[in-house]
């Protein structure tokens, strides 16, 4: 059986809410499967089809997107911290306090961390 995504972390990754997902479901635009305790699942691949689809155009390549999950978020002052797991990768960010709030970033939530630089030295 191929990898299965639960609704809430489904709703997450697309950014919408659940009673979004099962509209959605009832409209045929997203089917769920059930997992053998009654939880609404989706296909992973069928997941990823939905989010590409609904991914505006950046113009930003894949090679600098790193999905994952916050791990945590520390504010102080004018400053916010952000620690991402993306697979075997750490990401720390530091954004300003006001954007990591309007994103609403909270431990545990799904992010993509984007990378811009084009070089990064880090020297003793």
């Amino acid at each position: 059986m191929s990898e299965q995504v639960r609704i809430g972390a489904a709703a997450a990754i697309l950014g919408v809410s659940v009673d979004t997902l099962r509209r959605w479901e009832k409209d045929g635009r997203i089917k769920f499967d059930r997992s053998s305790g009654g939880q609404r699942t989706v296909d992973a691949a069928a997941l990823r089809l939905l989010v590409g689809e609904r991914a505006p155009d950046s113009g930003l390549s894949a090679r600098n997107q790193l999905e994952g999950t916050v791990v945590s978020v520390e504010k102080d002052g004018v400053m916010a911290k952000v620690e991402l797991a993306c697979g075997s990768y750490r990401v720390v960010s530091v954004i300003t306090r006001e954007a990591a709030e309007e994103l609403g970033l909270k431990a545990g939530m799904s992010a993509t961390a984007v990378v811009k630089a084009t070089s990064v030295e880090v020297r003793l």
